[in-house]
């Protein structure tokens, strides 16, 4: 039987859609997010502004795509990454190696935000996938030692667990794990370490062996 009409639309839509933004992360990898131009992708694409629109109704709509596309991809690494046996070690890495494959990628959902442009809750709510995750990492390995300050804040506050069956103790070490890595990855990807002439995987590993039961 021949394709349907409307289903060689479909995937013609789906092909400019995604050369559309093939072309945006280039635009974003060579001037950062703000100098992002619909009408100059529309040149590069072969059609003008006004039909581009047909495909993303504005510059926040692409960008919102990006992002999606972006937390989407993450959250799918360190699952599967997860579900493979991986630990929380393993997850660590798996982060990084994410990262430096495609540094602007990184720093379109960790960097910067966007001046003027909100994100729909529905990239939230993907994010949360990286966290859940990290939290059933952390449940599967033992923790030790007494309750911290910011551990019994969380008992009594509930925080993001307030929805979430996990004890406060596993949600402060991966808060902990997410914020300090992130934090070493953010100063490497921005060529912070520059100069200082040591390996940023050494300092990364070494600040990842204090995030882990000894």
């Amino acid at each position: 039987m021949a394709p349907s009409r409307t289903g060689s639309r479909e995937r013609y839509r789906a092909q400019v859609r995604e050369e559309v933004k093939k072309h945006a992360w280039e635009q974003i990898a060579t001037a950062g997010v703000s100098a992002l131009s619909l009408n100059a992708i529309a040149k590069l694409v072969g059609m003008s502004g006004p039909a581009l629109y047909s495909y993303f109704a504005s510059r926040d709509d692409l960008i919102t795509e990006l992002i999606r596309d972006a937390y989407r991809s993450l959250a799918d690494t360190l699952r599967a990454k997860f579900d493979s046996g991986a630990d929380v070690a393993g997850l660590a890495h798996a982060l990084r190696d994410w990262a430096l494959r495609d540094p602007q990628r990184y720093f379109l959902i960790y960097g910067t935000p966007t001046p003027g442009y909100h994100a729909p809750d529905d990239t939230t709510a993907i994010s949360s996938e990286i966290m859940s995750v990290l939290l059933e990492a952390f449940a599967a390995q033992p923790r030790g030692g007494s309750p911290t300050p910011f551990d019994i804040h969380l008992e009594t506050h509930g925080g993001w667990a307030a929805g979430h069956p996990v004890p406060a103790a596993t949600l402060h070490q991966a808060l902990s794990f997410w914020t300090r890595l992130h934090g070493v990855l953010s100063l490497e990807l921005a060529g912070q370490f520059a100069g200082m002439e040591f390996d940023p995987a050494l300092l990364f590993a070494d600040e990842l062996g204090t995030l882990l039961p000894r």
